[in-house]
């Protein structure tokens, strides 16, 4: 039910006993915990930034060391044991950035030295990190009597900062691989164990041997177990909705999942929670972080841009990712800028997911940072913006065929020399695309119906624009108009009851340049 009562918002703190003692929000996670703790014992879970894995980290040391008043009023506090506890040995590679095996180990040290003081444990240490990591263990489960609970927060971190240098962030997952083969040997001695991270590297890369390592990232019964439902915010933080337009909220923040369209899709808790202190929208999750590496990759990759929004990959593809073979899909996917549309299980056997943008706030934003690599610069990207956001308010079609040519016009002329994605002929869409999508309207690309796909579709202001696109080599041809009336793309859209305009673009490829933009209301 929702509660009346304003709580503090509990923005970047990740400390489960900080929220629950200092009057913050919490919503409460311990109906998946409890699953974990009961079903298996190795588990690894993928989730992008800021999505509450080190939250849900310290939530699970709490419950093991047994701090029972901490769960007060929660799912798992009239089930759980609180007279049987266990030690707990936490290590994360959350701060700070690592550029070198010796920074690496030198972190490493630190960390395990830490854990050894806290856990009281005064014997000395080993010469060598493994030998260290595994006295650690067998020592704490000596000293306590009990099994130890071993948590890794950003296990991957040092690899992905260094993702664009092979060569030192191959040491780097060598000397993560190094710690992490300790805990096969170590099972004896450990209770449960969970690592966390924003990648999934391949067991054989970075595991050595721990096969029973449970990967429960895209499992429908743990789709929730970071970030908020709509549920959520409807009943938690009901007393901050006044003022904020709810549907808005929805378009702009929700969206994620881990699972097939049949599971519950979630909210950043970052997004929401920045949202709900400044009462105005804004990329806020997107802004936190400028994803450099992505943007290069997806520059030298010549991504079609409208592709983005309707990628398909088999599951191995999704959880493959290592130094030396990072796919295209995987890295979005696992970084959070697409997620999970639809699944299906063909002849095969195996699962075809289907991906896209999980909000508005991705996808503009996403799609504006990729404006410079087709040819758009920062500088004039907000005067475009503005000169499109005019046309369409105005539901101006022949200002919009002006702005659009004076669009490409503007394009630099060794851009199309130097620039790989200029080898595609979706060259010309994924500028016309990215264009509207990185202004924030509402953008289908390949809208089916059942006469086949319009290539764009936008719905603003109480009008629908329906956009087929050709590349012709230099005189228009009158195809593209043609072909949206007689396949009828309008008719999906006429119980809609909002005007719709059928726009016909053709590009010359000798001309670089929009040479028809035919026009029809139908």
């Amino acid at each position: 039910m929702a509660n009346d009562q304003r709580l503090r918002l509990p923005i970047g703190i990740q400390t489960f006993s900080e929220i629950r003692e200092g009057g913050y929000y919490y919503v409460d996670k311990t109906p998946h915990i409890e699953r974990l703790v009961h079903q298996n014992k190795y588990y690894f879970l993928s989730r992008p930034r800021r999505f509450g894995k080190s939250l849900l980290l310290d939530t699970l040391r709490c419950l093991f060391e047994g701090h029972q008043a901490l769960f007060e009023g929660l799912y798992l506090h009239d089930t759980w044991d609180w007279q049987t506890t266990h030690p707990v040995i936490r290590i994360s590679f959350a701060d700070g950035v690592v550029k070198s095996r010796e920074e690496l180990d030198a972190h490493i040290w630190h960390q395990l030295k830490v854990q050894r003081e806290k856990l009281a444990l005064p014997q000395p240490p080993a010469e060598i990190i493994s030998g260290e990591f595994s006295s650690l263990i067998r020592q704490t489960h000596a000293h306590y009597g009990q099994r130890a609970v071993v948590l890794i927060d950003e296990y991957d971190k040092p690899i992905l900062d260094n993702i664009l240098e092979p060569e030192p962030a191959r040491e780097l997952r060598e000397g993560l691989k190094n710690l992490y083969s300790v805990l096969k040997d170590a099972d004896p001695h450990l209770h449960f164990v969970l690592l966390t991270g924003v990648s999934k590297f391949s067991k054989v890369s970075l595991f050595s041997g721990l096969n029973n390592l449970r990967d429960i990232t895209l499992l429908p019964e743990y789709s929730t177990i970071c970030g908020y439902t709509d549920d959520d915010i409807d009943t938690i933080f009901a007393p901050e909705l006044p003022g904020l337009d709810r549907e808005a909220i929805r378009t702009w923040y929700n969206g994620y999942r881990w699972s097939g369209p049949e599971v519950t899709s979630v909210y950043n808790p970052f997004d929401v929670l920045l949202l709900l202190q400044n009462r105005e929208f804004g990329p806020y999750w997107f802004e936190s972080a400028t994803p450099t590496f992505l943007i290069d990759m997806l520059k030298k990759r010549g991504i079609f841009t409208p592709q983005l929004d309707r990628l398909q990959a088999k599951a191995q593809l999704l959880g493959r990712f290592d130094v030396d073979d990072i796919t295209t899909e995987g890295l979005l996917f696992q970084t959070g800028y697409i997620t999970i549309k639809d699944v299906q299980e063909p002849m095969l056997g195996y699962r075809l997911y289907t991906l896209g943008f999980p909000n508005l706030e991705v996808e503009s934003s996403l799609n504006d940072l990729l404006l410079p690599v087709l040819g758009i610069g920062h500088s004039e990207a907000q005067t475009h913006q503005l000169g499109l956001m005019d046309a369409l308010q105005q539901h101006d079609l022949a200002g919009l065929e002006t702005h659009l040519k004076a669009l490409y016009a503007g394009l630099p002329h060794d851009w199309y020399r130097n620039n790989p994605i200029a080898q595609y002929e979706g060259h010309y869409a994924s500028v016309f695309y990215s264009h509207f999508a990185a202004l924030g309207v509402q953008v289908t690309v390949e809208d089916a119906s059942h006469r086949g796909k319009v290539d764009m579709a936008v719905d603003f202001a109480g009008h629908l624009y329906l956009f087929e696109f050709k590349v012709v080599e230099q005189l228009p041809e009158g195809k593209a108009l043609e072909q949206i009336k007689q396949k009828g793309y309008a008719d999906k859209y006429r119980a809609s009851g909002k005007p719709i305009h059928l726009i016909g673009v053709e590009f010359s490829r000798e001309k670089r340049q929009i040479v028809a933009f035919d026009v029809e209301t139908a």
